[in-house]
């Protein structure tokens, strides 16, 4: 469990979850030889960068939180799954990623709820459902490639 104690810790928090997206993704990418999957990863790198970009924006803006306290996020049940290692399977991968993803949901979603300022909302909400599409595209190519 992390504790929040401040609108940069939250934000710091987000920014490095993506980091570590963007790293998982270049992974898979290079284990990947399907064109149509591998096309898909480069455009969810570039959505990762995006997503970096816009809560590094927010950060340097400086936003309110609502005035209750903070708490704190249990999104241990979310990572499981252990790190990215350069010896996994594809099957691996995938798993990881979908877990990732869901976290990520999850994550966008909790962020979404504890800020005051609308527009950071909106743009954590957005952020949300971005990676819910991702894990979509992994389960679906999961299904596809081993049932």
């Amino acid at each position: 469990m992390d504790k929040f104690e401040s609108v940069d810790d939250i934000l710091d928090f987000a920014i490095a979850r993506e980091i570590e997206a963007i790293e998982l993704y270049s992974d898979l990418l290079r284990k990947v030889e399907k064109p149509e999957l591998r096309s898909a990863i480069k455009g969810f790198i570039k959505e990762e960068l995006e997503h970096k970009e816009k809560l590094e924006t927010e950060k340097a803006e400086g936003i309110v939180l609502k005035d209750e306290e903070v708490g704190n996020l249990d999104i241990a049940e979310n990572v499981e799954g252990g790190e990215a290692r350069s010896d996994m399977s594809y099957k691996d991968l995938l798993i990881l990623a979908m877990k990732k993803e869901a976290a990520s949901v999850k994550l966008y979603t909790d962020l979404a709820k504890m800020v005051q300022d609308e527009e950071l909302k909106d743009t954590f909400l957005l952020l949300a459902q971005e990676e819910a599409e991702h894990k979509l595209r992994f389960e679906l190519e999961y299904d596809l490639t081993f049932f």
